[in-house]
């Protein structure tokens, strides 16, 4: 019988109530993430309308990432998390108000998508950089596997919960879910107090000598900027995300609520292997299992491509979170440790640009692809393109086939 132990970072109070403070928010965040897809599925058929979305996200990350950054190094990051809420939790609001009365357009959906990614680029960065404030190194990869889980089950019981608040509360009823749940992640700020960081000179704050500082450093390190490259291209190749309703509605003849439970297929596997991960004491072979995660989240890809079975799409998407939470969980592991803490939020914030570009842009990718050959046809060729990817960016970068994981670590915390 296995005996399940209290994760050792649940047992530092303050990461406690981040953690508890970001599973709310991250519920409220996927229901307004997927029902906006279905929102403009409704507004018009062309599919390339969806791959707009994740031209809107990531615009704004990729202009304001390194800025962001270098104020989170710069400034107070709890303070900056306060700023970032609050406006998210706004625009939100703001969604349901123009939904409401019947203002809403596709371009308004685009518009207040951009407001909310800048906010994003600057929450990234200071959010990541702050947990090995919370905990100790050695309960760090425990920490963000947590911080996985806390991400994966929000990704399940928002997409399950945006079908049916859309269909029993309208379509304003997920926006302003969104908004108040914003609230959690603030509350947790409140209880959390002050937490002592290292900062960059002050007199170098947000300048472009600071930014140069981050870029040089993950230039300086191959197993960062390997496995920030791995990431970009799994994610842009084989992000389905986007199609999902084309998938629901044309492919597998399902409703609005399928389609919730079909979104939310990934993070059920996600919150699995998370949960696995978070009872492991100590992980070992970290490299060769991150590679192993990223085929098999490409093979499983092309299965959900090929598949014209509920079931079988179902299956397909939550082995794809599965693998896509280990792999999380290793490369967000290697970065945070091998980076000392003053420039950490710009190694973040440079990150942020990877982790949100590669399932950005493979949205508009996979909008172009579908519009000109179908939606499986661009499921099951990024699936492919994944894989074939990793291979070429090991054999330039060979140091992931032999990490382990216990090698020296650059940064350090305290915790209470």
């Amino acid at each position: 019988m296995i005996k399940l132990r209290i994760p050792p970072s649940l047992k530092h109070r303050r990461f406690f109530y981040l953690w508890l403070g970001l599973l709310i928010s991250i519920a409220g965040t996927q229901m307004q993430i997927w029902a906006i897809f279905w929102h403009i599925r409704t507004l018009t058929d062309e599919p390339i309308a969806l791959g707009g979305v994740g031209l809107a996200r990531i615009l704004p990350v990729i202009v304001f990432s390194l800025i962001g950054g270098a104020v989170a190094d710069s400034f107070n990051r709890r303070r900056i998390l306060f700023l970032t809420q609050s406006s998210a939790a706004l625009i939100a609001l703001s969604l349901g108000l123009f939904t409401q009365f019947g203002h809403i357009t596709v371009w308004h959906i685009y518009a207040l998508t951009a407001l909310q990614a800048v906010a994003v680029a600057f929450d990234g960065p200071a959010r990541q950089a702050l947990v090995p404030n919370l905990v100790p190194a050695k309960d760090l990869p425990n920490a963000f596997s947590m911080t996985s889980l806390a991400f994966q089950t929000g990704s399940i019981v928002g997409p399950a919960l945006s079908g049916f608040a859309i269909a029993y509360g309208g379509q304003e009823a997920v926006y302003y879910i969104n908004a108040g749940s914003f609230l959690a992640v603030i509350l947790a700020l409140i209880l959390i107090g002050e937490i002592p960081q290292k900062t960059a000179a002050r007199e170098k704050a947000v300048s472009w000598e600071t930014i140069r500082e981050g870029i040089v450093f993950i230039l300086n390190k191959p197993i960062i900027l390997s496995t920030m490259l791995l990431d970009f291209i799994a994610t842009f190749f084989a992000s389905a995300n986007t199609l999902m309703p084309i998938i629901a509605v044309d492919i597998l003849k399902v409703g609005v609520v399928e389609y919730g439970w079909l979104s939310a297929a990934q993070s059920v596997g996600a919150v699995l292997a998370a949960l696995v991960v978070s009872q492991v004491r100590e992980l070992k072979r970290q490299g060769p299992i991150f590679l192993g995660s990223v085929v098999v989240f490409g093979a499983a890809t092309v299965v959900f491509g090929l598949s014209s079975s509920f079931v079988v799409a179902w299956s397909a998407l939550a082995v794809t979170g599965a693998a896509d939470s280990v792999s999380t969980i290793i490369r967000n592991t290697i970065r945070q440790l091998q980076t000392p803490d003053h420039i950490r939020g710009r190694m973040t914030s440079i990150n942020q640009i990877f982790f949100q570009g590669g399932p950005q842009l493979g949205e508009v990718e996979a909008g172009i692809v579908a519009q000109l050959f179908g939606a499986p046809f661009a499921i099951v060729s990024g699936g492919v393109a994944c894989i074939l990817g990793m291979a070429l960016i090991v054999r330039k970068w060979p140091a992931l086939l032999t990490y382990n994981g216990d090698e020296p670590a650059l940064a350090g915390a305290t915790a209470d």
